[in-house]
């Protein structure tokens, strides 16, 4: 065995008591020191405006601040030639994007019912995908189909909601065909 040293730490146990009065101690430091920070900030508040440092805001939120969308439209079968300038749309009309980015978050803020299985035809058919912008800051993206059960989806901060156009999301949404069909420039029943 090897001896010791002079300079070697004594391993002992803290007693259960001295650790509730660490503890409380520490608590106490920490509720005095938000107490004077609250303090602090109420009177600052009180002789000069506060500064706004609120995050840009997305999705939803950011309906009035979007001034372009992006349009692409897929269709799964067609006898249509495919060329790439018939399948991107880019909106700038401001009136026009708020339109159809305000009708997409109304039926999405409705629940999706559960509709009978004879109900949705299968998926043949057309669907589009965009992302509304303020500037070149992306505020959100959308997935919007037309064929079997209508249905749309936003996605924006990481998070995606979406429903089914029936029902109570169909009545929110109730110009979304049409306010699409004007962000492409082509008829309503085009989409």
């Amino acid at each position: 065995m090897e001896r010791m040293t002079a300079c070697a730490r004594p391993i002992g146990m803290m007693s259960e008591r001295r650790i509730r009065g660490l503890a409380a101690a520490g608590l106490l430091c920490a509720a005095l020191a938000g107490c004077g920070t609250a303090a602090t900030a109420a009177t600052a508040g009180a002789a000069e405006p506060a500064m706004s440092t609120a995050a840009p805001r997305v999705g939803c939120a950011s309906v009035n601040q979007s001034t372009k969308v992006i349009v692409e439209r897929y269709r799964l079968m067609t006898r249509e030639p495919v060329t790439a300038a018939a399948w991107t749309v880019i909106q700038r009309n401001v009136r026009l994007v708020r339109a159809l980015f305000g009708d997409i978050c109304a039926a999405v803020n409705h629940p999706a019912i559960r509709p009978p299985v004879n109900l949705c035809p299968a998926d043949f058919g057309t669907s589009y995908t965009g992302t509304f912008y303020d500037g070149q800051r992306v505020l959100a993206t959308f997935a919007y189909e037309e064929t079997g059960c209508p249905r749309v989806s936003i996605s924006a901060a990481g998070k995606t909601k979406g429903t089914l156009l029936l029902g109570s999301a169909a009545a929110a949404g109730r110009h979304l065909k049409a306010d699409l069909a004007a962000v492409l420039g082509v008829r309503e029943s085009q989409v």
